[in-house]
């Protein structure tokens, strides 16, 4: 009898196109994981692989092999879903990592309400940006990760949600540009401006400068927006960010304008490619679904 294990091995090869990149996204050793598609290509006695210098392709075998793999974990996932739904007492530690979005509260609802159901249920957050959220999750620090119209790549799997952020400038209220009610990206060139240092959302309206022919004086960058306000305050320069994220205060003097055009970005649910979740995670990811999907 084939293990399940070994069928998820075999569908992150088939993917992957190598044993390396298989094996590290496995988090097992390359010989290891090329011994045991061999011992499975023996136990079934059928060539599930052709092995080239640059990429493993499969056989026809294999083809089928992967079609019917992909059923049986499916089935098996679906088997525990069921029988999830009758578990009362689900435990353990749920790792997530964040960016700072105004649509946030949608999930810390979700996580009260799972708070409330589930007691034993623990939640760690941890905010930074894409980059640093990316790299938690590749060597397994976070479960899940939510980030702002990040930079798709393969070694990950990911949901797009319902959940919209909008850009503009955070500046002084007695800044120049604080007399518009609306900011067109014109209106940026010749300030000093402070931006994220977030990849995707640099590299994003890196490219819409370079449409409208700004150049930017990029006096600072920033992870989290409320240093940012700091230098804000400090009149250090005007911070480009997603509104909602500092709210009208007496103690500060700071004011958010958006674009008009708008300028838009989508929250994404990012969890690694083959990860294995916990009963708990499940139940948040289930639930996430389940609200917003």
């Amino acid at each position: 009898m084939i293990e399940t294990r070994l069928l998820q091995y075999f569908l992150a090869v088939a993917e992957e196109q190598s044993i390396t990149r298989a094996a590290n996204y496995l988090h097992i050793t390359q010989p290891t994981l090329s011994k045991q598609m061999m011992d499975l290509e023996e136990q079934l006695g059928r060539q599930l692989f052709l092995r080239g210098k640059k990429k493993i392709t499969l056989t026809e075998d294999g083809l089928y092999l992967r079609g019917r793999a992909a059923e049986i974990i499916s089935l098996m996932e679906k088997t525990e879903n069921d029988f999830r739904e009758n578990e009362q007492n689900i435990s353990g530690d749920i790792h997530i990592g964040c960016g700072e979005y105004q649509n946030s509260s949608v999930i810390m609802n979700i996580i009260r309400d799972i708070t409330r159901d589930y007691p034993d249920i623990h939640f760690h957050l941890f905010s930074s940006n894409a980059d640093t959220i990316l790299e938690r999750l590749d060597k397994g620090l976070l479960d899940i990760g939510f980030l702002l119209e990040p930079e798709i790549t393969p070694r990950y799997d990911y949901q797009r949600l319902p959940l919209t952020e909008t850009w503009g400038i955070l500046m002084q209220n007695n800044a120049p540009l604080a007399k518009k009610e609306r900011l067109t990206l014109e209106d940026l060139s010749g300030i000093p401006m402070i931006v994220p240092s977030q990849t995707s959302n640099s590299n994003r309206f890196e490219q819409l400068f370079s449409e409208y022919q700004l150049s930017l004086d990029i006096v600072s960058t920033y992870n989290l927006i409320y240093n940012a306000s700091l230098m804000v305050q400090a009149d250090i320069g005007y911070a480009l960010c997603i509104g909602g994220l500092i709210p009208p205060s007496p103690e500060h003097n700071l004011i958010f304008c958006p674009f008009e055009p708008a300028i838009t970005s989508n929250v994404y649910l990012f969890t690694k490619k083959y990860q294995v979740f916990s009963k708990a995670t499940r139940l948040f990811i289930s639930r996430l679904e389940q609200e917003l999907i």
